[in-house]
């Protein structure tokens, strides 16, 4: 059997889940990476090659290696989204890039909600039941481990190992004093895994979300106090997750989220790393970065960017303020 690595475009339609309506009715960042896995997904899926097709004929696991996405607009929860996707070209040791675009119809006219890049490889997975050989065109894109890969330094400074001499602090050796750090450890939860083993690319921006909000809770800028008091409602206008290495199913995982830069007093970056700690050696399993903000939700600037005033320029920064 042969498969035609074509340039074809997918294309999906369908609607962000309930799940993602948290505040009123716009959905939030996590969801607009789920419609662009579907678009990919459909990709595959219209050449006869699904993920459940790989992995039970080939062995190998479909996964997303790297995202980076743009959202120059809302997405609502009743709103249909076109997701098109457009591959690249397949390189050994760099998988299959493909370009993604979502769209709207909104008052009669088609508006972008999101531009991206993603890219997926397929993983040799021990536990498949099946492992016949790949059919041509697709075995560029395996390999048996994402350490394989060669990592994208685009828009990223690649976090290096960490070695932590016996009796050190994981703490000490992550955030130490200064750094406007902030570390979350946790568990990897089966429910956030592919294959019965490996973290996936959801699972990561899922961490993403999470630890922005564990951060702004530290920090005095929880996510409900600042609904409260100010109106204020958290936007995500860039974000990317890229993955360096595998983390396993039930490892800990220790996530770090730093804020590097207020632009233009309305909206903040930052870059999330996450390491697990193997025989002394804090290894780094994924990093990405994240362009932050907030809309005021109520009153006569609703929908404008809310303008940081100095207390929370200073909470974002912490030490490095």
């Amino acid at each position: 059997m042969s498969i035609t690595l074509d340039g074809t475009p997918a294309t999906y339609q369908g609607r962000p889940r309930y799940e993602g309506a948290n505040i009123r009715t716009w959905i939030g960042f996590k969801h607009f990476e789920y419609l662009v896995e579907e678009a990919v997904l459909q990709w595959f899926r219209d050449r006869g090659i699904g993920p459940s097709a790989l992995y039970h004929a080939y062995g190998v696991g479909l996964e997303f290696v790297d995202s980076s996405i743009r959202l120059p607009a809302t997405l609502t929860i009743d709103d249909e989204v076109r997701a098109t996707a457009v591959p690249g070209t397949p390189a050994p040791g760099r998988g299959l890039p493909f370009t993604v675009k979502l769209t709207v119809e909104r008052d009669g006219k088609t508006v972008p909600i999101l531009s991206g890049k993603v890219r997926v490889a397929l993983v040799r997975e021990k536990d498949a039941p099946q492992s016949a050989p790949l059919p041509a065109g697709l075995e560029a894109l395996a390999v048996a481990e994402v350490a394989e890969l060669a990592p994208s330094t685009a828009g990223l400074v690649l976090p290096e190992a960490i070695d932590v001499p016996a009796g050190s602090d994981v703490r000490a050796a992550l955030v130490p004093e200064g750094s406007n750090g902030y570390l979350w450890s946790w568990r990897i939860p089966y429910f956030y895994c592919h294959f019965s083993d490996r973290l996936q690319h959801s699972g990561y921006i899922r961490a993403m979300e999470e630890v922005v909000d564990r951060f702004l809770d530290s920090r005095g800028l929880a996510v409900g106090r600042m609904l409260d008091e100010r109106g204020w409602i958290p936007v995500v206008s860039r974000a990317r997750v890229q993955l360096l290495a595998d983390a396993h199913m039930e490892e800990t995982l220790h996530t770090v989220f730093t804020v590097e830069e207020i632009v233009k007093d309305v909206m903040y970056t930052a870059r999330m790393d996450c390491y697990v700690l193997r025989d002394g050696r804090l290894v780094p399993t994924a990093t990405g970065t994240i362009l932050h903000g907030y809309a005021v939700s109520r009153g006569d600037n609703a929908g404008a960017l809310a303008e940081f005033d100095a207390a929370t320029r200073t909470a974002l920064l912490g030490d490095a303020a």
